[in-house]
């Protein structure tokens, strides 16, 4: 059994850094050098329920967990590291971790940065509103003058500062900050991924104030062809080696038992 505890806590100076900090993962793997390839695995632990830290501050989350399962089947050394969603393609190019397992849409604008794993889910992006709204059609002519919520660094931020220029953007830091927002009135209307927000909506009290409008958005400029790991444009062994682990997991019937613990539906 995979056993999570902090290592480190990593202080940074310089602005625009922030506070991050290690979890290591103790994996039951063998010492052999040759086999085992050590892998520092980025995660923003602030997006439920992808990934999150929980009450004990371990990470948790359909991220954590098929982190978790390709760890164990590709045979790495796996040490989860956790930080600013702002610092994750920087820090992967300047060889701070080397993968991110967070969610992340393969977008065109990322794929110059960072290389791609095959898809490991697939959601659509969606606009949300407080239930009482009358905000009914959200086309950017519709929501010209209102107040959109967005996530800073998001494929929904570019999204919606190409599309909707009309509307007055506001960013929050964090996809929580952002539903607050949102059920405290300070916006009008978020725009998220559609998986990310599902569970609040459908499962606590303060997510029951509001309900999706409009259609889902699949724009692949935008969003990509879903959700990858991001590895360094140079690393092809790692590359490899991780799209061959995550077929092994979805061949095997691991990766459809993760997607049952947290969604009543497939999102592969």
């Amino acid at each position: 059994m995979l056993h999570l505890s902090v290592q480190t806590i990593l202080r940074r100076a310089s602005a625009g850094i922030g506070i991050g900090f290690v979890l290591a993962a103790t994996l039951p793997f063998p010492t052999t050098a040759q086999e085992h390839m050590p892998m520092r695995i980025a995660v923003e632990g602030a997006f439920p329920p992808f990934n999150y830290l929980d009450a004990n501050n371990k990470l948790q989350g359909f991220d954590i967990d098929i982190a978790n399962a390709i760890c164990k089947v590709g045979e790495f050394e796996c040490q989860f590291i956790v930080e600013k969603w702002d610092d994750m393609i920087p820090d992967l190019v300047a060889r701070k971790y080397d993968a991110i397992i967070s969610s992340m849409s393969m977008s065109d604008e990322r794929r110059q940065k960072v290389a791609f794993t095959e898809r490991y889910y697939n959601s659509p992006s969606v606009f949300i509103v407080r239930k009482d709204s009358p905000i009914k059609d959200v086309s950017p002519a519709a929501l010209t003058g209102k107040n959109l919520g967005v996530t800073s660094s998001t494929a929904q931020q570019s999204f919606a500062k190409h599309l909707y220029p009309q509307t007055h953007e506001t960013v929050f830091r964090s996809s929580p900050e952002l539903y607050k927002g949102l059920s405290d009135g300070s916006v009008d209307i978020i725009l998220e991924d559609k998986l990310a927000i599902y569970d609040w909506i459908a499962n606590t009290k303060a997510g029951s104030c509001c309900e999706f409008r409009g259609p889902d958005l699949v724009d692949a400029t935008y969003f990509g062809d879903g959700s990858g790991i991001a590895v360094r444009l140079d690393d092809s062994e790692r590359l490899a080696r991780l799209n061959a682990a995550l077929k092994s997991i979805k061949a095997d019937g691991t990766y459809d038992m993760i997607n049952a613990k947290y969604f009543p539906f497939s999102i592969e």
